[in-house]
């Protein structure tokens, strides 16, 4: 008896001590609730890793330039986005663990008493500026999306907003972004793994973004885009340590997407090789890049058929710095900076320098990065096909070839330069048992699901825009 007591005793004690015995239920190692800084950390890391994986269900755009072939699964650089959920997952991965993270940052610094002003704002620009960078991935992809209306948990059925509207006002929060680094006091500092709270940092990304989305309007607004880039071209990137990258660790489930797909430590699967597309270029050109981008086939750089199977054994495959497990992601490069010049004094607009001094920074800083020196580069580029003043074509083939050499392991953007140029010229696969008729995808068909949970509104967009096709052109795409 005297035992049932003792432990009645004590219970009565343990339960003292809690509202309600819900609090027995919480999971301390999965809580309900984070700060605002663990999602903007979050945030960070799902962007960089949705544009960095190379998951064939996921991201297929290193195919689609043709820096890579496959050894055995044909329908990725044959350009089928049905048979497996590639765009579903590209779309989910961007609004739900991207942008929804972002929004929930927002609302938990806002409602944040205890931030004082200065830093709220500092805090609330850096979310703007992932969140904007995110919003032009998608844009850039599928055209109309879901935007004015999106991560709304209310509203199910979210109307697909104008592509070039949602553009347009991308670049208004941008600006507003970045003008609210001259009068804030500290952001995020711990949490920000791209510059831990370095704001000049910051605002240098948030110009070199407005400089990068301008020039993709050229084509299509040039005087918008000629303001744009002006304003921002004296406050961008000026040499790599700028570079907007995010930081991979060795160990799982922080370590670089290329290494849990590719390196012999995390995964036995052999399923890509480089294209001969791009290794044939770069072997024509000695490019001092190779031994950073590429692994060697008795000593030669050896590329795959493109849209056939290749065998593994028999062609380069990405370089073990490449598919280290800390190995970086770049959001955006010092060396696209100034490919990004050099086109903008190319189309006419007011800025410092010539284009043939940009395009050469722009190369030197590539092939510097990549473990080259300044005597490397120099002799690549006098070369006469490489030089500005005698390299073959106008300015768009000269930056669009080299850009797409630069932008090797950044197949986003190496597709979304490639469109905005047209060059290099790659061609799809054709012959022996190729489907006839392909053509490379100039956006990304919307996901399937959008048809059964937002089907009034997917079909208005598409509707609108000319077909939901990977062959149909986005606005800013009209050469």
């Amino acid at each position: 008896m005297r035992k049932l007591a003792i432990s009645f005793l004590s219970l009565v004690l343990i339960t003292s001590c809690v509202e309600s015995l819900d609090d027995y239920n919480i999971d301390k190692k999965r809580p309900s609730t984070a700060p605002a800084a663990t999602f903007l950390t979050s945030a960070l890391k799902q962007l960089s890793d949705v544009i960095t994986t190379p998951n064939v269900n996921t991201n297929n755009f290193r195919l689609y330039v043709q820096h890579w072939a496959t050894t055995t699964y044909l329908q990725e650089p044959r350009y089928d986005l049905t048979s497996r959920i590639i765009p579903q997952n590209f779309w989910q991965n961007l609004y739900k663990d991207v942008i929804a993270d972002l929004h929930e940052s927002r609302r938990l610094t806002l409602e944040d008493e205890l931030i004082v002003e200065a830093d709220k704002t500092a805090m609330l620009a850096q979310l703007e500026i992932v969140e904007m960078y995110a919003w032009s991935v998608l844009v850039n992809t599928f055209g109309n999306v879901p935007y004015s209306q999106a991560i709304d948990f209310q509203n199910p059925v979210p109307v697909y907003d104008d592509a070039a509207t949602i553009y347009s006002d991308i670049l208004v929060r941008l600006d507003n972004a970045i003008a609210s680094f001259a009068t804030a006091g500290t952001g995020f500092d711990a949490a920000d793994v791209l510059y831990n709270g370095d704001l000049d940092q910051w605002a240098k990304f948030g110009n070199s973004l407005k400089l990068k989305l301008a020039l993709l309007l050229a084509d299509v607004d040039n005087s918008k885009a000629k303001q744009l880039a002006e304003e921002a071209a004296d406050n961008v990137f000026t040499s790599n340590a700028d570079n907007a990258r995010f930081p991979y660790v060795a160990a799982p489930p922080n370590n670089n997407p290329l290494s849990a797909n590719l390196n012999p430590l995390f995964s036995t699967r052999q399923d890509y090789v480089i294209a001969s597309t791009i290794i044939d270029k770069l072997n024509a050109l000695n490019d001092p890049r190779r031994p950073a981008y590429f692994t060697t086939v008795n000593g030669q750089y050896v590329g795959g058929n493109y849209g056939f199977a290749n065998a593994y054994a028999d062609f380069s495959h990405v370089s073990d710095a490449i598919i280290a497990a800390d190995f970086e992601s770049l959001l955006l490069d010092y060396s696209e900076v100034e490919f990004l010049l050099a086109e903008a004094v190319e189309r006419g607009y007011t800025i410092d320098g010539t284009a043939e001094e940009h395009y050469n920074k722009a190369i030197e800083a590539s092939i510097m990065y990549w473990g080259g020196t300044a005597a490397d580069a120099a002799t690549y580029l006098a070369q006469p096909a490489v030089a500005y003043s005698t390299a073959s074509g106008n300015y768009k083939e000269k930056i669009g070839t080299q850009k797409w050499i630069a932008l090797y392991n950044r197949g986003v953007d190496a597709w979304t330069e490639w469109r905005k140029f047209d060059y290099p010229v790659i061609l799809p696969p054709s012959g022996g048992n190729v489907p006839a008729g392909l053509t490379i995808p100039v956006r990304i068909i919307y996901p399937i699901n959008e048809q059964t949970l937002n089907g009034v509104n997917r079909e208005a967009a598409a509707a609108s825009m000319g077909g939901d096709l990977a062959s149909t052109k986005l606005f800013w795409d009209v050469n």
